[in-house]
């Protein structure tokens, strides 16, 4: 007799839990901490603001990691009116893995109803998580918490995780090749930027204001175009989360959680250091050139399908 759902049950009401706690502190008064060294809890108010549990799931996948334990899973933000770029994923690097599963994750478009359209997508593809925020530039904090939140109650046996955009190209079979040397927990990787300040320019589409944010720097954070992580950090950014007042740029605020956590991301480069294996610019296609890295960024839907059916058939040979 088959003994795994009870376990599974027990798993997923513990990380439910987890996720919780930030809220359930708040809730109860307790947004000082006692230690000064330590952030304090975030207000109820400020918390329900970023919180998945504060929205309502359209489209779910909840069976998806039921009978698998993925090395990794890709995860795609998405807004709901790109179709094409969810096409060009599934027909590219988003099946080229045996052992990952890829998601794409979306709000609800601001003044139109697109939901019925991504409930035949979902029948079809069963590939679309979507929650009932909006989804804007503004709200990619929310929708990166959704993603982690999902992993961790969804798929807490996953093994990787890896949040990407959708306009890149992803160089699965090196990536699943790297995965193996890369430490099991408490790990992140990708483009670091160490240097990053705040725009006080209002008219920077990256502004933020000293009430927002009222350091002078930010911490180390990855390039959001495209990083992995080991998929405990799923649960533990969701726990974090409690701590750290929402900001619109969903990298920096990762990285805002990663120093709640005392997680530092390591800079991904080739074994010599001259080569970094997260391309965060636009490069001209070159097949053994693109063998060498992980993500190359800035790619159209046809042209990403273009590239692919080359590197594919090829880059064995590099």
């Amino acid at each position: 007799m088959r003994t795994t759902f009870p376990w599974r049950l027990v798993k997923f009401v513990s990380a439910a839990a987890l996720l919780a706690l930030p809220l359930l502190f708040a809730l109860s008064g307790w947004t000082e901490s006692e230690d000064p060294f330590l952030p304090s809890l975030l207000p109820a108010e400020d918390y329900r603001l970023i919180s998945p549990q504060s929205y309502r799931l359209l489209l779910d996948q909840p069976h998806a990691c039921r009978d698998r334990s993925p090395v990794l899973v890709l995860l795609v933000p998405v807004a709901p009116r790109d179709a094409a770029a969810r096409r060009a994923v599934r027909a590219t690097w988003g099946s080229a893995g045996a052992d990952t599963l890829t998601l794409f994750f979306a709000g609800v478009p601001a003044g139109e109803d697109q939901g019925s359209l991504l409930q035949e997508e979902s029948r079809r593809h069963a590939d679309i998580i979507q929650m009932d925020f909006v989804d804007s530039y503004q709200n990619l904090t929310i929708k990166t918490l959704m993603m982690m939140n999902w992993v961790a109650t969804r798929c807490p046996d996953a093994s990787y995780a890896m949040k990407v955009d959708a306009d890149i190209f992803v160089n699965v079979f090196y990536l699943l090749e790297l995965l193996r040397t890369f430490p099991r927990t408490g790990y992140i990787t990708g483009s670091v930027i160490r240097d990053g300040r705040p725009r006080r320019n209002p008219d920077s589409k990256w502004y933020l204001s000293e009430e927002q944010y009222p350091e002078d720097y930010f911490p180390p954070y990855v390039s959001g175009a495209g990083y992995v992580f080991s998929a405990d950090l799923a649960r533990r950014i969701s726990w974090a989360s409690g701590f750290v007042r929402a900001i619109p740029m969903e990298d920096v605020y990762v990285g805002l959680c990663l120093r709640v956590l005392g997680v530092r991301p390591v800079y991904s480069r080739s074994l010599l250091g001259l080569r970094n294996l997260f391309e965060i610019r636009s490069l001209e296609y070159e097949r053994c050139s693109f063998a060498r890295r992980v993500i190359v960024n800035g790619f159209q839907p046809a042209e990403l399908q273009e590239v692919w059916r080359d590197f594919s058939r090829g880059h064995s040979s590099c």
